[in-house]
């Protein structure tokens, strides 16, 4: 979790990623935010984002994106 917090800090270092619940819908996150996301995401811990994956219930938190990463690192 703490890598991911890094890199998501590296996107837009202003965000507090402990507390924030809205990354996507408070527009944190823009689309290209996303896409660049995604691709250190991948590269990081090993995963495939698989492009039905890419909504905003998976992006709007550290939170939940841990939990996507967990969930792709288990398949």
């Amino acid at each position: 979790m703490e890598k991911l917090i890094e890199i998501l800090e590296d996107l837009q270092p202003e965000v507090d990623y402990e507390t924030c619940e809205n990354l996507v819908d408070g527009r944190y996150l823009d689309s290209l935010a996303i896409l660049s996301l995604i691709s250190e995401i991948e590269d990081e811990f090993d995963v495939v984002v698989p492009t039905v994956e890419i909504i905003p219930a998976n992006f709007n938190s550290a939170q939940k994106i841990w939990q996507l990463i967990q969930k792709l690192q288990e398949d």
